[in-house]
């Protein structure tokens, strides 16, 4: 969940997706600046911390990073729970890798916190020549779905930052509209 305290926001932030997608590089990225040509799978799961100013308000993210191989994806729930955002990443070259995202946004859909701010990010939009996903396909699925959408290049650092800013955001007056409403 998110806390917030005098425009300090904490939020539990999970990354789901299949393996190579690039979750543990955009991670990378966001939270070090940094790409590394060939990453490590990620076991189980990684997690990271990153602190992003948003408008007048702190946000901290804690991050959990998921394993995108079939056989940890029974452990998710464990990461998904309490969570107040979610990335749900895929490859723009692989048709599979976005179709398994969208099984991933039915899971939390049934499971996940319902007021869990959910984006869907196509990753490698620096590979264009190799694009198998038209973002105008992705863009209307999440429309459809309640999703925040936006392509990511962990590569060239395109939108990365962005798409962390706009979670943070969406969190940040999410927790504004319920601390208003219970006055």
């Amino acid at each position: 969940m998110a806390t917030i305290g005098r425009n300090n926001l904490s939020a539990k932030l999970v990354l789901l997706g299949d393996m190579g997608a690039g979750k543990s590089s955009l991670v990378l990225r966001f939270v070090k600046g940094q790409f590394l040509e060939f990453q490590e799978s990620t076991i189980g799961a990684a997690f990271f911390s990153q602190t992003l100013a948003v408008s007048d308000a702190t946000v901290k993210f804690e991050i959990w990073d998921t394993a995108g191989q079939e056989r940890y994806h029974s452990l998710a729930p464990m990461y998904y729970r309490g969570a107040a955002a979610a990335i749900i990443v895929y490859d723009i070259t692989s048709t599979d890798s976005f179709e398994r995202a969208k099984k991933w946004v039915l899971e939390l859909q049934k499971q996940g916190n319902p007021n869990m701010v959910t984006a869907l990010a196509g990753n490698k939009c620096d590979l264009e020549d190799k694009r198998k996903v038209t973002t105008e396909e992705a863009r209307t699925y999440a429309e459809e779905n309640g999703l925040f959408f936006m392509e990511t290049s962990a590569k060239t650092a395109i939108n990365v930052n962005d798409l962390f800013y706009e979670i943070g955001n969406s969190l940040r007056l999410l927790v504004t509209a319920v601390e208003n409403s219970m006055y």
